[in-house]
């Protein structure tokens, strides 16, 4: 369908209001005090190591996760039914490193809530069931794991209590990940489990850590969030690699555009909030469970707190030299887990409203002083918009909407000095991820 450049103004204006209030009324739904119960729930079980108790009812990663299923199944319970509840599991064996001290199952819980149009396609959020002390192998002590991770997993908890009350066009999956701790098992178990069911996985939001404002250096602040992501996929081809040395794209990536995304989201909807685009896979030298799903060619990406206190993380219990180690309940900010839970909801909701992202967009436009562009059309997507940005530049700064068209010329443009993307958008002006140019027009 064509527009007039009045009535496509206005269009756009109306279905922007439309779309904001849903979304503002996702952030207002978020609920501190459901997480605060949830994360004090989860502390409660004493232990939760990947090769802790699963007999008991009250403590232990046995009695955590069938606690967890049980909350999904809650849910689901209020939807009439939207979320598939069930157990992912796969058996490690003793010494597949030198934290599996002997067998185990590690067992994730899943929620799917089927997309109505898109089934196939996925959003994962995800929060970790484990926890540890200060010796990883020690599966005994108590390890409430407050921040790390029980606030992930109760904010993934949260976000389908609310989530769950609306309909999207793709798929959501809520999971809680074991075996984080032990060498990111339950995430590469997940990932495997999804390219056998042939899943298509366009974001993988991994949760880990988003309950604390006090870093170790002393500084509070309780709107700023970290967003890491890898610059390329570790699966992409040689071919594509040879592309990236003559025409860029080095943090161009799927991971990073699913950051962008978030970035872009945040901004728009929660202005208030300061995400930091941090440009690596995860903190230095240390991993997360978004990285099992990067490793076979998902976006992924971690969001977390900006500022760790390492005197509450992977730490025994106790008080030296009046200082109180150990990740308990009383060190998680919940106005704060509320705020990142909200970030998760609304970039799932967005990116769960939109069409698919383009498969193949072309550019061209070498020795001229004009961009050109050529992408397929998009299932659902009732315009498209082109993205532009300096090629410093962390974000997407400049766009034009160009309408139902699958080509179109930026005018005045020189294509040397920027990078450039196309996301489709549909009739509610919700959008998909931005492309990068994967094709070269001659």
């Amino acid at each position: 369908m064509k527009y007039s450049i009045i009535a496509l103004l206005l269009f756009t204006i109306s279905i922007h209001a439309q779309t904001s209030q849903k979304i503002y009324d996702i952030i207002d739904t978020i609920s501190e005090e459901r997480l605060k119960n949830d994360v004090k729930t989860l502390a409660d079980f004493g232990t939760r190591h990947t090769l802790s108790d699963t007999v008991s009812n009250t403590r232990g990663i046995g009695a955590a996760r069938r606690w967890i299923r049980k909350e999904f199944e809650t849910i689901s319970s209020d939807c009439k039914n939207c979320l598939d509840v069930f157990y992912q599991k796969d058996l490690v064996k003793k010494g597949a490193n030198d934290r599996i001290t002997k067998d185990v199952w590690v067992v994730n819980v899943v929620a799917i809530q089927k997309g109505t149009k898109y089934p196939n396609r996925y959003i994962i959020m995800s929060g970790d069931i484990d926890s540890r002390v200060s010796d990883p192998n020690n599966f005994t002590s108590d390890s409430p794991g407050a921040n790390d991770n029980a606030s992930g997993m109760a904010g993934t908890i949260e976000a389908a209590r609310v989530l769950s009350q609306y309909q999207f066009e793709s798929s959501i999956i809520y999971v809680g990940l074991s075996g984080e701790e032990q060498g990111l098992f339950g995430g590469k178990g997940l990932a495997q489990y999804a390219k056998e069911k042939k899943w298509d996985i366009i974001g993988v939001l991994n949760n880990d850590m988003i309950g604390n404002i006090k870093g170790v250096d002393g500084v509070i602040d309780n709107r700023t969030f970290r967003i890491f992501s890898e610059p390329v996929s570790p699966t992409e081809t040689e071919k594509q690699r040879k592309s990236r040395r003559f025409y860029g794209g080095e943090v161009d990536g799927i991971s990073r555009q699913l950051a962008r995304y978030i970035h872009n989201t945040v901004t728009t909807y929660m202005p208030e909030m300061n995400p930091i685009m941090v440009y690596r896979l995860d903190r230095f030298g240390r991993g997360g469970h978004h990285r099992p799903f990067n490793d076979v060619g998902f976006p992924g990406i971690r969001i977390m707190e900006a500022h760790e206190n390492y005197t509450q993380q992977h730490q025994d219990i106790r008080i030296e030299n009046d200082v109180h180690y150990g990740d308990t309940f009383e060190h998680v900010n919940f106005e704060y887990a509320k705020k990142l839970t909200a970030v998760n909801a609304i970039a799932m909701a967005s990116l769960a409203s939109a069409p698919p992202s383009p498969v193949t967009v072309g550019i061209g436009g070498i020795v001229e002083p004009s961009a050109k562009f050529k992408w397929d059309a998009v299932e659902g997507a009732k315009g498209y918009k082109i993205y532009w940005r300096d090629t410093t530049s962390p974000t997407w700064d400049h766009s034009r909407y160009v309408g139902d068209v699958t080509e179109f010329t930026l005018e005045g443009i020189v294509i040397d000095n920027f990078y450039f993307g196309v996301a489709a958008v549909d009739e509610e002006g919700f959008e998909s991820v931005v492309v990068f140019p994967n094709e070269i027009m001659r």
